[in-house]
């Protein structure tokens, strides 16, 4: 057998060869049967390490990498292999720890450097991953993948134009790599460079025409830039999206999308993204029933009671329920394109949602007597959505606007900690916290003020969708439904936009709220007398 006539180095050499030629089942035979002879024998501890890793057995190539590692500690490869298979298991402190391992014994390690700075991403460390990048491009100048992720990273720290040129480097390597393509077209994105950014999608696209983040990115400029036609037809691509994790409803009934007639029918209409999503486009509910169909709406718990106020609904159903015969579903964002919505045909009648009268009558006791005006404030959205970091302002830094003479209400439900220490030390912010039981509670409260100051959160869009007056704090670029610089919106008549002039410049939004405030009060006091 050839156990026995070959020396331990051969066999070694035999087992690696297998390995490079995707035998992997007979490369871990021999390292095995290496160890029988031989318990400490690294090569082989480390190859069975590797084929573990390369078969996805990850707990068990970590193990593996433990023991090589026990025999030869400072193994800069083991070390590195080692990096990677705790980076599948998302232990990123520890990856980290065992890349800077293995570049302690070899500095110039371009791939560890590489890894670290994926690791370091992950960690949200972005300068350190940036300064890692840089290390490894020092020794690989012409690294595309090092570039590509060099610019993911100067794009978190939003630093775009130097995001577009390590991606054109990268594309220099790899003149037709579709994820470069796609990235830097979501920094010309950024730059609003749109039609360059389009056709940086172009190009990825006619790489890999099935790229669904392309499609969905490009569906978002395009009705940034109201070109809805094409837009909502894009938007579809949503649910071929992995990074977006929508599951597509797979029911047995078809798919409404206009082109049929649905008088007498039953439709299941349904959420399928954020709240504010189904409070935007449920407005299309009526112009559904409006048609003939009689209208099931199945919205997350906190909406329901909200919902019930919506007209045309047959009944309103929650996520967990069993749900009633159907002919036809539609999701609530695929409706702008079974109504072939344009700039010109949104719907935008309001109030399209209300709040009952013995609420509204309960909030206003809660608020005390009105004896100036009463303002609502939201600074704060989901951290855990899409740029959901482009969605929250410190409370700190709105206190400037409560020195005029209002009463201030507070619209958050949940505080992050440090807005929290902010309001216990504020009496002149009222806030009702766990009193929101779910947005039927937050239609009401907002029912009985008289402004609503937010930043792009749901409660913008209740307020909107209430007719209230609500005015909407928007980062640089902000999402599509907001459209580009206007201080109206199409979609919410009671709205007024105050937008960034600079990225992250939300000083001077506050600023600008602030003036405009005070203008607002002395009108209403002036009309008052």
């Amino acid at each position: 057998m050839v156990e026995v006539t070959l020396t331990l180095p051969e066999a070694i050499k035999r087992a690696a060869a297998a390995y490079e030629g995707g035998q992997l089942g007979e490369a871990e035979r021999l390292a095995r049967v290496i160890l029988d002879v031989k318990a400490d024998y690294f090569d082989a501890l480390h190859l069975i390490a590797v084929i573990e890793a390369r078969r996805r057995r990850h707990d068990e190539a970590l193990a593996s990498y433990g023991r090589a590692l026990a025999v030869r500690p400072d193994y800069a490869e083991a070390l590195y292999n080692r990096g990677n298979t705790l980076q599948e298991l998302k232990r990123h402190d520890e990856a980290l720890a065992s890349y800077d391992r293995a570049l302690a014994v070899r500095p110039d390690y371009a791939e560890a450097l590489y890894n670290r700075g994926n690791t370091l991403q992950e960690l949200k460390r972005f300068d350190e991953a940036l300064a890692s990048y840089d290390r490894a491009l020092a020794v690989r100048p012409g690294s595309a993948e090092a570039l590509n992720n060099r610019g993911n990273t100067l794009q978190e720290l939003k630093r775009f134009d130097e995001a577009l040129a390590s991606y054109d480097r990268a594309l220099t390597a790899r003149p037709e790599h579709a994820e470069t393509l796609y990235n830097r077209g979501n920094s010309l994105k950024e730059l609003k460079r749109f039609d360059e950014a389009l056709a940086s999608y172009d190009r990825a696209l006619a790489v890999r025409p099935d790229y669904g983040e392309v499609h969905w990115n490009e569906s978002l400029v395009r009705l940034l830039t109201c070109d809805f036609v094409r837009g909502w037809e894009k938007f579809e691509w949503r649910w071929k999206t992995e990074s977006l994790g929508l599951s597509r409803r797979n029911f047995a009934q078809p798919l409404w999308l206009g082109e049929d007639g649905i008088e007498g029918k039953t439709i299941l209409l349904y959420s399928e993204q954020g709240l504010g999503d189904t409070i935007q486009f449920c407005r299309y509910v009526p112009l559904v029933a409006a048609r003939g169909a009689r209208v099931l709406l199945q919205v997350p718990p906190s909406l329901q009671d909200l919902m019930a106020s919506l007209a045309g609904i047959a009944q309103v159903i929650g996520p967990t329920n069993t749900l009633p015969d159907f002919d036809l579903h539609c999701s609530l964002l695929s409706l702008p394109l079974a109504f072939g919505t344009r700039l010109d045909t949104i719907p935008s009648a309001t109030p399209y949602l209300s709040a009952s009268s013995e609420s509204m009558r309960n909030w206003n006791i809660s608020l005390r007597l009105k004896y100036r005006p009463r303002i609502g404030l939201v600074w704060s959205g989901n951290p855990a959505l899409e740029k959901g970091h482009n969605r929250s302002i410190k409370l700190s830094s709105l206190l400037q606007l409560l020195d005029v003479d209002a009463t201030f209400v507070s619209l958050q439900k949940d505080l992050r900690p440090d807005d929290a220490t902010v309001l216990k030390d504020r009496s002149d912010l009222l806030h009702f916290g766990d009193k929101l039981k779910d947005f039927s509670d937050t239609a009401a409260l907002i029912s009985n003020l008289d402004l609503v100051i937010s930043i792009d959160t749901s409660v913008a869009h209740l307020a909107g969708a209430l007719a209230r007056p609500v005015w909407v704090l928007l980062p640089f670029l902000s999402d599509w439904r907001w459209l580009l610089d206007r201080d109206d919106s199409p979609w919410y008549p009671t709205a007024r936009l105050f937008r960034q002039h600079a990225a992250g410049d939300w000083s001077g939004v506050i600023d600008h709220v602030g003036v405009e405030l005070v203008k607002r009060l002395r009108a209403v006091d002036a009309a008052a007398r």
